[in-house]
Parts: C-alpha cells; sequence; structure tokens
C-alpha cells in the first residue's frame, strides 16, 4: 500500500515532501498544477495524479448528487465529510514521504503519473 523511502528530488525547487503535500492543497487544482510543473520527481507526480483522480471524481460525484432533491443533498454532505478527513489523511501521508495508494486509484495514479512527462 505504501512505499517509505527518500522521494526523488523536484524540479520544482520545493522538498518533495512538501511537493507531494501541496499537490492535495486545492484538492484536484493543486494536483493539476504540479502535473504540469514537475518534471523529475515520480513521487510528487504521483501525488499530483492520485489528486487529480481522487478529489476531480468526487468533485463530479457531489455535483450529480446535488441535483437530487432531499437524499442526493444528504448523501453529498457525507460524502464531503468523508472526503475532507481523506484529504487531511493524504496530506499527512505525502508530508511524511509515503506513497500511499488508494485502493483502485493508486494504482491508476500511478500508471498514469509514469506515462505524464
Amino acid at each position: 500500500m505504501q512505499q517509505i523511502n527518500q522521494p526523488d528530488q523536484s524540479s520544482t525547487g520545493l522538498d518533495p515532501k512538501v511537493a507531494a503535500l501541496l499537490c492535495y492543497v486545492l484538492s484536484f487544482v493543486s494536483g493539476i498544477i504540479f502535473l504540469v510543473l514537475e518534471k523529475n520527481s515520480r513521487f510528487v507526480k504521483f501525488h499530483a495524479m492520485q489528486s487529480i483522480i481522487t478529489f476531480g471524481g468526487l468533485f463530479v460525484v457531489m455535483m450529480v448528487l446535488n441535483i437530487i432533491p432531499i437524499i442526493g443533498t444528504l448523501i453529498s454532505g457525507l460524502l464531503g465529510i468523508a472526503g475532507f478527513v481523506l484529504w487531511i489523511f493524504l496530506m499527512l501521508q505525502a508530508y511524511q514521504g509515503k506513497q500511499f495508494k488508494l485502493p483502485y486509484v493508486g494504482d491508476i495514479a500511478e500508471k498514469q503519473a509514469a506515462q505524464f512527462k
């Protein structure tokens, strides 16, 4: 599930752990920014891609659910709380230098990040 090692250097000039944490700060938006900016670090690219897939997908699902009266709004609210907890957790994992892979999403993010130049 996770790898603990010294992350490779980031081309952004930031410590790779800080750059990986920042991939999550503005949800999928900062993930997109770091995916575009990062040229070297597979560690940072992984976290950027995982942020994009996870929080971009969560954003779309919550928007669709909000269209459904009452029950959709309730489920969307619960997903929002779960998403907040996940957001904090992933930022902590990134800052600790761990490449924590979420089920399903982590494998996809790893493959996509490897292809992104």
